[in-house]
């Protein structure tokens, strides 16, 4: 029968969609992910699809068999009737029950992705600002930022020598990545400093808005140590596509040493603020925080973007006077809104370091040496 080998040819292509899509779930499904949250939001939606797929098959099989049954070829002819309650009730009644059915697990889902860890082990306060992350350690006091790595930001720029094809991870690749420790619940204390941005990993089977003025929490536990990539969800500016966030879970001791890493450098940054200043060691450190939070923007060799991020090379800003280039770093630009305010954000030697570098870089050579007194002075 016709009906029978349609069926039949159905069938096995319905099975070698599956087998494929369980050989290969990343090539045909969603991540199933790396904590409990995103595997259940795995099987919730695993079990919707089998729903959906019943369904369909149901509907379909019924309509191919009244299809093939009732041709007119075999002398088939139309009832004539215009109403029928029985089928009206049943056809009503049956999605009603098949809502309630998957609502009983969807919402029992959603209710535990919202329900807060009572001790979480680690708490990292998450800030977003145009265009990076800072991660902020409360209880370790260790702060720092995220930004796009050098090898995307090169790749990314116009008439770039390196082709995107060539640096890893394009733009999902980070300078300092989130670590938190494996096997350990870490809480997310996400906001923003200034637009609305979305902190999003889909392998943590979450995204959180980061809006200014409040925190959206968010638990997680990740079981094995690993690399996990995300970006920022949220439309937030021209750099949104150059904003994203990489989480690093790795063993408890490795996250130990790795403490004791940062607080040792960070050490090692206050004790060389209360250095000696000069233009040598202006200039050094000027370039590091310039490649951190510039040159994403202006390039890495001061020539900015043609009517979007103004040349630094040869500039007005940077070849004027130091009052107005250190009020356009502190305050940022009424103007251009795009260019943000480093005040909150740098301390006094580090923006006086960035500017001195910038006044000093390229072809750019006015001999000013700006001090942290003069920083503290503009602000």
């Amino acid at each position: 029968m016709m009906w029978k080998k349609l069926l039949l040819a159905l069938t096995t292509l319905s099975t070698a969609v599956v087998a494929a899509a369980q050989e290969e779930p990343s090539a045909f499904n969603m991540t199933r992910g790396v904590t409990e949250v995103s595997r259940d939001a795995y099987d919730m939606h695993m079990l919707l699809f089998w729903v959906c797929v019943a369904i369909g098959v149901g509907v379909f099989g019924v309509m191919i068999w009244s299809l093939i049954r009732h041709r007119r070829s075999r002398g088939a002819k139309a009832a004539k009737f215009s109403e029928n309650t029985v089928v009206e009730v049943v056809w009503t009644a049956i999605p009603v029950l098949i809502l309630v059915a998957v609502a009983v697990p969807a919402t029992a889902v959603l209710l535990k992705t919202n329900s807060p860890s009572p001790e979480p082990d680690v708490i990292v306060d998450v800030h977003g600002s145009q265009w990076k992350w800072e991660y902020v350690y409360p209880d370790e006091d260790i702060s720092f930022f995220s930004n796009l790595s050098s090898s995307s930001r090169d790749a990314s720029q116009l008439n770039a020598e390196k082709s995107p094809a060539d640096a890893p991870n394009y733009l999902v690749d980070v300078d300092n990545p989130l670590v938190v420790p494996a096997g350990k619940d870490v809480r997310l204390r996400i906001t923003s400093d200034d637009v609305i941005h979305s902190w999003w990993v889909p392998q943590l089977g979450f995204k959180r808005d980061a809006v200014p003025g409040q925190f959206n929490n968010a638990d997680i536990r990740i079981d094995e140590p690993g690399t996990y990539r995300g970006q920022c969800a949220e439309l937030c500016g021209s750099g949104h596509a150059y904003m994203p966030v990489v989480v690093e879970a790795v063993t408890p001791e490795a996250y130990n040493e790795w403490l004791a890493q940062k607080k040792q450098a960070a050490a090692a940054e206050a004790e060389e603020a209360s250095g000696p200043w000069n233009r040598e060691v202006a200039m050094a450190q000027g370039k590091k925080i310039y490649d951190s939070a510039c040159a994403s923007c202006h390039q890495a060799n001061g020539k900015g973007i043609e009517g979007t991020f103004p040349a630094l090379e040869g500039g007005k800003i940077t070849t004027g006077p130091v009052e107005g280039h250190l009020k356009i770093v502190i305050h940022g630009s009424e103007k251009n809104p795009v260019m943000q305010a480093y005040g909150d954000q740098l301390s006094d030697r580090e923006i006086a370091a960035v500017v001195t570098y910038e006044r000093n870089a390229w072809s750019n050579d006015t001999g000013d040496l700006v001090t942290p007194e003069a920083v503290e002075a503009a602000r």
